[in-house]
């Protein structure tokens, strides 16, 4: 179990890193994405709730790259490992939170970065949104990003890169995916890390 958690860590690492190579070479306006560039893989630890409170960790519901998911009324999420995401997590009125874990680079298996975000709005379904919270690196995503992918442009393509960051124009994308007023939704950058809602 430790050897295979080891090399797990190990493999997310390189492909972190791989991924950082191909964000930065597209803010220089040094490269172009194209459709082989490698997902981005949560790197570092995970941190799960304290020992004492069993409770809360058996309602911590864990999202990682492109994946949707909810946690009922009392409960919360964690998005592990976010370094290049972006989380979006809709707050229900009745006290639930959906949400979604999106990544610049289509993890196999997963939602890509302009499937996600229809994915979370049909889970969400017709329940009452209270507020939509957008947490993440921020200044490596260009709002197009949320509904034309990278991996979605052709040789010869010019894939958009953010010159910095973007808060109100991810606040419209993700308010306009999820039919939501944009007053509704708040975005705020943050450094690399696991991100907890509660």
């Amino acid at each position: 179990m430790l050897i295979r958690r080891i090399r797990r860590n190990a493999e997310r690492t390189a492909l972190a890193a791989a991924a950082l190579a191909t964000v930065l070479a597209l803010q220089c306006g040094t490269a172009t994405a194209t459709a082989t560039a490698a997902p981005v893989q949560p790197s570092g630890p995970s941190r799960s709730a304290p020992v004492g409170d069993r409770d809360q960790a058996a309602r911590q519901v864990r999202i990682t790259e492109g994946r949707v998911a909810e946690a009922g009324r009392g409960g919360s999420i964690l998005y592990p490992g976010v370094t290049s995401c972006l989380t979006v997590t809709v707050r229900l009125r009745d006290g639930g939170l959906v949400g979604a874990h999106a990544s610049l680079f289509q993890v196999p298996g997963a939602y890509r970065s302009d499937r996600i975000l229809p994915a979370l709005r049909r889970r969400v379904g017709e329940r009452r949104v209270s507020a939509v919270e957008v947490r993440g690196a921020v200044g490596a995503w260009d709002p197009s990003y949320l509904t034309r992918a990278i991996e979605s442009y052709g040789p010869g393509e010019e894939v958009p890169y953010p010159t910095g960051p973007d808060s109100d124009g991810i606040a419209r994308a993700v308010a306009q995916a999820l039919g939501e007023p944009s007053a509704k939704v708040t975005v705020q950058d943050l450094p690399d890390g696991d991100i907890t809602v509660r």
